[in-house]
């Protein structure tokens, strides 16, 4: 198919490129036109200047930018996303942003006889390189199933949650999972140190029953060591939790723990470690030998 990518970063670069390594005509736009055209030599696509033009005649539109107003100005803007798609072609927005922004979207992609879906994404940096990242999807039936055979580039798992909104909403259940995930690690994991256990051993060992999880496998002898250099920072998933935050209010949801995790991360933002992945939670224990 004829497609483009918008969005750049640490996602979008190796998400776009494995669209143009499975055959597919790739047109992509960036902020930073150094970095479309850094991408463009690694993958013999197109780059344009405008996210209007590389949205031009494609038959699907992809977004990853940072939050809801990135979305807002390249999908909105008077040379955005919206103003080069032909009707009929579909905008996938796998940008981690609000319900809100995904239904205003939708409303007016429908106003102008084009179609959307929301479609944020999870397996980070890495997931996105090796090209197996989970898609949370909100939007209709009918055009997901016409999206989901050109995601399967880059993912091995994408399924339709529901109305559009919802893939947004699955995403903020993914990340109040995971952080809570990560907390529970780090403890256990200050505790084996204490305890003078062979990390190695233990993640080995433990891995293997109840206690085992994404975040063991890919971040707990990293933890250990204290490399925090992977990719999903903790000024990200800050923003990802004030989106749950005001979605939780709304619903009268109690994220009562998520919150004081919240405010660990900002502990870690304090002492200079905004860049550091979202493992670095171990590193407020105070004896934990981890300084930015």
């Amino acid at each position: 198919m004829k497609v483009a990518f918008i969005g750049l970063g640490v996602m979008g670069y190796p998400m776009a490129g494995h669209l143009q390594k499975a055959g597919h005509d790739v047109c992509v736009y960036n902020r930073s036109e150094a970095k479309a055209q850094q991408w463009q030599a690694e993958f013999s696509g197109r780059f344009a200047t405008t996210p209007a033009l590389a949205a031009a005649g494609c038959d699907i539109v992809f977004c990853c930018v940072g939050n809801d107003d990135d979305v807002r100005q390249v999908v909105l803007g008077e040379q955005g996303i919206f103003a080069g798609m032909p009707k009929g072609s579909i905008l996938v927005d796998h940008t981690t942003a609000s319900a809100k922004v995904a239904r205003e979207l939708a409303d007016i992609s429908a106003k102008q006889g084009q179609y959307f879906l929301d479609a944020p994404v999870s397996g980070g940096q890495a997931g996105a390189e090796n090209g197996v990242l989970t898609v949370m999807v909100g939007g209709e039936q009918a055009i997901f199933d016409k999206t989901q055979p050109v995601m399967d580039a880059y993912a091995r798992f994408s399924q339709l949650m529901g109305a559009v909104g919802s893939g947004q909403l699955a995403k903020m259940v993914n990340q109040i999972c995971f952080v809570n995930t990560v907390q529970g690690l780090a403890e256990g994991l200050n505790f084996a140190q204490k305890a003078g256990l062979d990390t190695d051993k233990l993640l080995d060992t433990i891995g293997k029953g109840a206690a085992g999880s994404w975040q063991m496998d890919n971040r707990g002898k990293t933890m250990c060591t204290g490399d925090f250099d992977f990719g999903f920072a903790v000024d990200w998933v800050r923003k990802d939790l004030a989106i749950a935050f005001e979605e939780a209010e709304k619903l009268g949801a109690d994220l009562t723990v998520t919150k004081q995790l919240d405010g660990y991360y900002q502990e870690i933002q304090e002492n200079g470690g905004n860049r550091w992945d979202t493992s670095s939670l171990i590193s407020r224990f105070k004896d934990s030998g981890y300084k930015k």
